[in-house]
């Protein structure tokens, strides 16, 4: 770029020079080239701030138009980029030259599309801004008010992971230990933002932890999924019927869950939910259950990209690790035990002992079996997995409410189902690992209850349980020959 055109491009002689002097360049795209490079260390940063140059590449932002100085533009923020990154004396007199406003105002000179040139100089205003945050909570309230809520609406609805990333970056350090900011973000239009951020992220997904924070917080460590939830249905607006709302399913709100089940398997010893979240979770549950037709055959494992059945899934693998969180501290956390007893309370062990009964038998099971022999009705066709993993994940969510609950035991053996969770104790085609969750769940059906014992003992001893089940369980019952009790051994 020659003089010429820094001239056309109204740039002034008092904030050209000092970019080539400090550079020693003859022209402003090779100044800003090289100033780019010296910001990258530590002492380039200082140095740099030591001569203000910082102002002056804000004052220069305020001199370019778009399209016309695209190139001028990039480059501009690429070292306001490099100058805020973990240099305090930069990144104070950002928010003291009133940069955010100067940002925002070259974002509105872009705009909003998802094209490339666009997008990168958005990513790029946005990494500033991101930069700029870091230098406590006076700057990220200055941020927060330049931006919030109009600004970050606006970003959240490009469908461009690069945009996604640092916008997400920017709310959480914003929101981190500042409750004030963090309570807007919680209701409208905060969480009007964080849905678009979720639809953006499952349109193109995301290549940062930033979104899975950001969910973290709202969805678990808090209790705003159910209102983000709703959110993210396409008929919000129109419907009147708020429990409606539930029966229709969308995509994003799939991906939702998907996104909340992972973070809490990543965190089981970090997050401990509460009886709230878990019967919300169990309510989706039984909605997906209304919506799904259990008589096609699931081709895939989840995710299937059927919202209804991937709700399904989802809803019963978040099911399974509250129950396992619950199991793993019985004896020490009395509110997450209580997760698991409302769970059950509200009939979550009734429902999936009811959909494991009315399923199919395991492949492995069928094979061997006499054509008149069956689990339902000859007038009643049995139901088929939705998808493959489906009767594995009830029978995991069944053997962590069994695990160390006397009550929970006892009440599988008055509905006569101990021997429908001994059946899940085989191969089957359509659930891998179903004879891992299925020798999972025996053990905890057995452990510790001699009545349930019992009754596996007098099913061998009168032939009903011939299946080599319990020997490939790596499980034999011994039957005491003085006290007749009968004792579950591994024999592996």
């Amino acid at each position: 770029m020659n003089a010429a055109m820094s001239a056309e491009l109204n740039v002034p002689k008092d904030v050209l020079q000092p970019l080539l002097k400090a550079s020693n360049s003859s022209t402003l795209s090779e100044a800003l080239e090289k100033l780019i490079v010296v910001s990258k260390s530590d002492d380039g940063r200082s140095d740099l701030a030591s001569k203000h140059i910082l102002p002056i590449v804000l004052q220069l932002l305020q001199h370019l138009s778009y399209p016309s100085a695209h190139p001028v533009l990039l480059l501009s923020l690429r070292l306001l980029r490099n100058l805020c990154a973990g240099d305090a004396v930069n990144q104070n007199l950002f928010i003291e030259q009133n940069g955010a406003a100067i940002v925002s105002s070259a974002i509105n000179s872009v705009g909003y599309d998802s094209d490339n040139s666009a997008c990168t100089i958005v990513r790029t205003a946005l990494q500033v801004v991101a930069n700029a945050s870091l230098a406590g909570k006076e700057s990220q309230r200055v941020i927060w008010d330049q931006f919030f809520p109009d600004f970050f609406l606006r970003i959240a609805s490009i469908r461009r992971r690069e945009t996604c990333d640092p916008l997400s970056m920017i709310i959480c350090t914003c929101c981190d230990g500042n409750i004030y900011l963090f309570s807007e973000l919680c209701r409208n239009p905060g969480l009007a933002i964080i849905a678009e951020i979720v639809r953006t992220a499952s349109e193109v997904g995301f290549g940062e932890d930033w979104v899975k924070i950001l969910l973290s917080r709202i969805c678990l460590e808090e209790s705003h999924l159910p209102v983000l939830f709703q959110y993210l249905n396409d008929d919000f607006d129109k419907l009147e019927d708020h429990e409606s709302r539930n029966i229709h399913f969308t995509g994003d709100q799939a991906f939702l869950l998907r996104i909340v089940s992972e973070i809490l398997n990543e965190r089981l010893e970090d997050i401990h939910v509460g009886s709230e979240f878990a019967l919300y979770i169990l309510g989706l549950f039984e909605n997906a259950i209304k919506a799904i037709d259990f008589y096609t055959r699931g081709q895939s494992k989840l995710p299937t990209g059927v919202p209804s059945i991937d709700v399904l899934g989802y809803s019963l693998i978040l099911l399974r690790d509250v129950c396992a969180q619950g199991s793993a501290t019985v004896s020490e956390e009395n509110e997450i035990l209580d997760v698991v007893a409302s769970l059950v309370s509200r009939g979550l062990l009734d429902l999936l002992l009811s959909l494991l009964n009315e399923l199919e038998l395991p492949t492995s099971i069928r094979k061997t079996m006499k054509p008149d022999m069956n689990q339902v009705p000859s007038s009643q066709s049995p139901k088929i997995c939705p998808y493959q993993g489906f009767r594995r994940d009830i029978v995991a969510v069944i053997g962590n409410c069994l695990y160390r609950r006397k009550n929970v035991q006892d009440e599988v053996r008055k509905k006569n189902c101990i021997f429908l969770l001994l059946q899940q104790c085989v191969l089957d085609d359509d659930n891998p690992f179903l004879r891992e969750w299925g020798i999972w769940c025996a053990s905890n059906l057995l452990q510790g209850n001699d009545d349930n014992k019992q009754i596996v003992a007098d099913m061998e001893m009168q032939g009903t349980v011939e299946v080599p089940e319990l020997a490939k369980l790596g499980l034999q019952v011994k039957i005491d020959p003085n006290t007749r009790r009968a004792t579950l051994v591994n024999i592996t």
